[in-house]
């Protein structure tokens, strides 16, 4: 049972800070129905996909390209789970409190649009976004919706482009690839940001570039806190720990300060 004053201290800093960073993971869209892919309720943890190779292995940018048939399954799962996905209370708390303080930064490892949709604004979405599709010969752009149906009504995988018949893929970090500009403009302004507060949320911590927020700001003497059931790489580092679901843990939080 997580203690009551563990809770009202993690409240009593967040309601402190003007400068927070929240780096959330799959953990975090749990409560909206989608499976993490390690963990608690990993759908892939220490399991091979149908073909024997490792959900890494078959979602990586080298498979994509000498088998992107069996890149896209795997994309289709995780699309179709993520279409029609509400978002949970954790993301609406954390886009409310961004409302308050708008320096309030959430970096997010997911790619299921869900602090989108709740409103949140400074939002570095690093490994891209499900629902953005391109073609990698002409660079055609184009949104799930109007080429593949939101991931409803599966079609023949992969797509192809409806305007030279490239093949088309979401616009994702594949394992084993390179992050997006973008998403490095991202990290190094979170790098430069004077920070008052860091806040894990439903990450497994296990992607460095995500993990090195929490470790700078402790080695800077700045709160840090993780929200998780599952103990991670970073749990021994943090000011305060919360071994809850993300949607429990903000609830009880802004119950405290909303």
């Amino acid at each position: 049972m997580v203690s009551t004053q563990i809770i009202e201290a993690v409240a009593a800093l967040i309601d402190q800070a003007e400068r927070i960073l929240f780096i959330t993971g799959a953990g975090i869209s749990a409560d909206s129905g989608l499976p993490t892919y390690r963990g608690v309720g990993g759908l892939y943890q220490d399991q091979a996909t149908a073909e024997g190779y490792s959900i890494e292995e078959a979602l990586s940018g080298m498979m994509f390209a000498w088998r992107p048939d069996i890149t896209w399954k795997y994309l289709w799962q995780i699309g179709a789970a993520c279409h029609g996905a509400r978002f949970n209370r954790a993301h609406e708390v954390i886009a409310l409190l961004q409302q308050r303080k708008p320096e309030t930064v959430v970096l997010t490892q997911n790619i299921d649009g869900l602090h989108r949709a709740a409103g949140t604004t400074r939002l570095i979405e690093v490994h891209g976004h499900a629902f953005d599709l391109y073609c990698i010969r002409c660079q055609a752009e184009f949104s799930a919706a109007e080429l593949i149906a939101n991931y409803e009504i599966k079609p023949e995988l992969p797509p192809k482009c409806s305007k030279c018949g490239g093949l088309v893929r979401p616009a994702v970090v594949l394992f084993g690839e390179r992050l997006p500009e973008n998403a490095v403009r991202g990290l190094v302004e979170v790098s430069l940001m004077n920070l008052d507060l860091v806040i894990a949320i439903g990450t497994s911590s296990s992607f460095p570039y995500i993990i090195r927020p929490v470790v700078e700001a402790s080695q800077r003497g700045i709160p840090t806190v993780e929200i998780n059931p599952a103990e991670t790489t970073i749990s021994d580092i943090v000011t305060y720990r919360l071994p809850l679901r993300a949607a429990e843990a903000m609830e009880k939080i802004w119950g405290l300060i909303g």
